[in-house]
């Protein structure tokens, strides 16, 4: 390990002055880990199928009522076949799919479901980052299980999951995390996709860039109107013109199109923010009745911040509106710390982009790296 170290130094040195090529900072990203990402298929809805066999052959959501606004969080691939999805309202899902059968759902159960999964993940590395109940990276580099094999690794893994829990997972292995997380949904639902260090150029050169996590339905649009569909058209740009239009998203664009990702397996992650928000049961006609929700918003910040295991300083406030046509806009300003008034102000910068009836509103803190210091009591003298 410590060779393969200094050989990325060196590359790394080498690649601030050209002279090195692509093919040789993948070979030191190849040798140098082993990942495993791993993803629940339809996590909230497997768990309420396998609780209530009556649900496995019908359309399943998990989510909020339509008579209250509420949103799908997840739904099983027969909703799917009727293109129901994550984050669309319940009641266009309903319209979409009649027979759709929707439930409230049970967040603690899905806790400990997932507690179980990440302990069996644990059997084989301590390296695991989750992104979420049902989500997460494994490094096993160093894993002496399976005499070393990640795709063993992960095949094993997936065979303990169904027999412990009865949740399905698909995972993805390669050599870095980008590639990783795009290999877990190729063969989805329930599926193992391999992507060997030599195939990761001819991998990638075909992959579409909306496949690119981080790249949105407007990133990808923007990226067809470069004439860019695929990792290899994208090649075409440099890293310069990449930044100049997309900003510090075109840096990461520039090195995921050659299958570069140099991002570690991190075991904690650092909290940045922390936000509250809520849907309306009716829109929001006018401005003025967006900011007589503020008091209840902010108390509900605040107690949310004040009952952080790991609170640190506010390094900035942020409001966020959802109009009734199910556009969006965030307003935010980097304030040390945020009052009634400052929120104020930054609604009606949001809400002044729309104009319009709002059905959800969020407030949030912009969290800094510093944790918050203690407040000393001075001397008099």
């Amino acid at each position: 390990m410590a060779l393969v170290v200094g050989m990325a130094q060196k590359m790394n040195s080498a690649q601030a002055s050209g002279e090195v090529s692509v093919a040789a900072l993948e070979t030191v990203t190849q040798v140098s880990r082993k990942i495993v990402h791993c993803d629940c298929d339809c996590f909230f809805a497997a768990v309420e199928m396998r609780d209530n066999p009556q649900l496995r052959n019908v359309p399943l959501a998990v989510g909020g009522s339509a008579d209250r606004r509420g949103v799908i969080a997840t739904c099983n691939y027969a909703a799917r076949e009727f293109g129901v999805r994550s984050a669309m309202s319940t009641a266009r899902a309903l319209r979409l799919c009649p027979d759709l059968v929707v439930v409230s759902g049970n967040m603690e159960k899905y806790r400990q479901v997932s507690k179980q999964i990440m302990a069996i993940y644990r059997e084989y590395t301590d390296l695991i980052e989750p992104l979420s109940l049902d989500e997460a990276y494994l490094d096993v580099t160093g894993s002496e299980h399976c005499s070393g094999s990640a795709t063993l690794i992960a095949e094993e893994i997936r065979a303990k999951v169904v027999a412990q829990t009865g949740i399905t997972i698909s995972a993805g292995v390669a050599s870095n995390k980008f590639i990783a997380k795009v290999a877990s949904d190729w063969n989805k639902p329930d599926g193992l996709f391999v992507v060997q260090p030599g195939q990761v150029d001819s991998f990638v050169r075909q992959l579409a860039v909306k496949k690119i996590p981080g790249v949105g339905e407007k990133t990808a649009a923007r990226l067809h109107k470069l004439g860019v569909e695929s990792c290899d058209d994208l090649r075409r740009f440099t890293l310069a013109q990449l930044i100049e239009q997309f900003g510090r998203f075109g840096s990461r664009l520039y090195d995921v199109c050659r299958g570069l990702d140099e991002r570690s397996v991190k075991t904690s992650r650092t909290r940045k923010s922390v936000s509250v928000e809520h849907t309306y049961a009716q829109d929001l006609p006018d401005l003025s009745r967006c900011e007589a929700q503020l008091p209840l918003l902010m108390q509900e910040l605040q107690a949310r911040y004040q009952g952080l295991k790991d609170r640190r300083a506010i390094a900035g406030v942020v409001v966020k509106v959802k109009f009734g046509d199910f556009s969006q806009t965030t307003a935010e300003k980097a304030l040390t710390q945020g009052g009634l008034e400052h929120f104020r102000q930054l609604l009606a910068e949001a809400w002044g982009r729309g104009g319009k009836p709002v059905r959800l509103l969020g407030l949030g803190y912009r969290l800094s790296e510093q944790p918050v210091q203690p407040q000393v009591q001075l001397a008099l003298f």
